[in-house]
């Protein structure tokens, strides 16, 4: 497993991601972190094409779709699996958690483009993000929000229309369990 996959599986069990029984239950059985597993492989330039096409079958599976070009930090931890899609030139940073029924996708008009998504964020269950908008670090999108505006660091993000609450410090420090950060200090 490279590098960025163990960071993956890191967010799901902490420092047992490095016994083999974890890695092979987390890779056949746990459907968000199946995908995660073809996704990752499915970048790499040189075995990338096999991966691809088993990407795209687990793909119909799950109800995931996240292309392999899109930028995506390590610790990437989906929830829970079903309905979630991304496009494929949002940026998204690292310790990202998404939920089923989520949408990051572009916009016309006014906020045409994708958003750029920053660290430790949190998208609840069937929460939109669209268009070129910036979410801030230690984020949390509340279940059913749309957001198609700008949002602070150590924000919430509540209703549709969505609206920014902002917090002292991260809302999203219970959420991120095994963040990327203690990859190291547990390995």
């Amino acid at each position: 497993m490279n590098d960025i996959l163990k960071k993956d599986l890191f967010r799901y069990e902490g420092k047992n991601c490095h016994r083999l029984l974890v890695k092979l239950k987390y890779i056949f059985l746990v459907p968000g972190f199946t995908y995660t597993f073809f996704l990752r492989k499915s970048q790499s330039k040189w075995i990338g094409g096999i991966y691809r096409i088993l990407l795209r079958l687990t793909s119909y599976i799950t109800h995931i779709q996240i292309p392999p070009q899109t930028q995506i930090g390590e610790g990437l931890y989906i929830a829970h699996f079903g309905s979630i899609i991304v496009n494929p030139d949002a940026i998204i940073g690292k310790n990202f958690c998404i939920s089923a029924g989520t949408l990051v996708g572009n916009a016309m008009g006014k906020r045409k483009g994708v958003p750029i998504i920053g660290d430790n964020v949190y998208m609840s269950r069937n929460a939109i993000v669209i268009g070129n908008v910036k979410i801030g670090n230690d984020v949390l999108i509340a279940p059913g929000a749309f957001v198609n505006f700008d949002v602070p660091s150590n924000s919430i993000v509540i209703g549709n229309p969505g609206k920014i609450i902002p917090r002292e410090s991260s809302p999203t420090a219970k959420y991120i369990v095994y963040p990327v950060e203690q990859y190291y200090s547990n390995s």
